[in-house]
C-alpha cells in the first residue's frame, strides 16, 4: 500500500508490503504520473482534493506518537508553512499552525542555494542572525550584504540562523523538542536550532508514518 505525504516542493511516500517498509522522495510535479487515487492515505498541501485525505496536524500528531515521549513536542517545517504538536501525559494538549509569515520557508532557502550556486553542506552555523519574520523578508537582507561583500555561504547561514531562531520562539522556546521535515538534513538549520535548545531531529517521513497510524485505527 502506498501513503503519501504530498508537499509543494517535494513528496514523501511510504509503500508497505507486509511488515517492510519502503521510503521514497520524490518532486511533487511527479506525483500525477502516479495517480493519487493509487495512494491508501494521503496528507500535504498538494494532496488536499484525495478523497482520502487526512489533515496534516493530525498525521503529525499520530506519527510522532510514534518516536516522541509522552510530554514532548514536535515541529514540522515545511516548503510553506510551520507547525507543532505538543502532548501531556501522552495526549493532545496544545499546537499551532502558520502558514503565513513562515510561508516559503523551505522554499526561499532551495531558491537561495540555487541563485547564488551554493551546496547546502558549505553553510555553516554562524552567531550572527538576519532578524527576519519569514523567508521573505529576508531575501533583501542578504542581497546587499552580498552585494557588499559578504560570502553567499555565510549570508544564507545567518538567514537560517534567523529562520531557526524563529521556529524555536514559535513553538514557545522548548528547552527540548524533536523535529520534522527536510529542514532536519540542513545541518546549518540544526546546529542553529541546537544553539538555543535540545532539537532531536526525525526526518521526512514522520505524517507519512501517521498515515499509516490511521489506518489501522480505522
Amino acid at each position: 500500500m502506498l501513503y503519501l505525504d504530498a508537499g509543494t516542493t517535494w513528496s514523501k511516500i511510504i509503500e508497505t508490503s507486509g511488515e517492510e517498509k519502503k521510503y521514497s522522495v520524490i518532486p511533487s510535479s511527479e506525483i500525477k504520473n502516479i495517480g493519487i487515487e493509487n495512494f491508501a492515505k494521503t496528507t500535504g498541501h498538494a494532496g488536499k482534493k484525495d478523497k482520502n485525505y487526512v489533515n496534516e496536524i493530525v498525521a503529525l500528531a499520530q506519527g510522532a506518537k510514534k518516536f516522541i515521549g509522552v510530554n514532548d513536542i514536535i515541529l514540522d517545517l515545511g516548503s510553506r508553512d510551520i507547525k507543532w504538536v505538543k502532548f501531556k501525559d501522552g495526549k493532545f494538549q496544545d499546537m499551532d499552525w502558520n502558514t503565513a509569515c513562515a510561508s516559503a520557508v523551505g522554499a526561499t532557502v532551495e531558491m537561495l542555494l540555487k541563485f547564488y550556486n551554493v551546496n547546502c553542506d558549505e553553510l555553516t552555523f554562524t552567531k550572527e542572525k538576519y532578524a527576519i519574520t519569514c523567508g521573505i523578508f529576508g531575501l533583501e537582507k542578504i542581497m546587499d550584504e552580498v552585494s557588499a561583500g559578504l560570502k553567499p555561504e555565510i549570508a544564507i547561514s545567518k538567514f537560517i540562523h534567523g529562520l531557526a531562531y524563529n521556529a524555536y520562539t514559535f513553538c514557545k522556546k522548548p528547552k527540548k523538542f524533536y523535529v520534522s521535515g527536510g529542514f532536519c538534513e540542513n545541518k546549518c538549520f540544526m546546529d542553529s536550532l541546537n544553539y538555543y535548545s535540545e532539537a532531536i531531529p526525525l526526518g521526512r517521513f514522520v505524517l507519512c508514518e501517521g498515515l499509516i497510524q490511521d489506518l489501522q485505527e480505522e
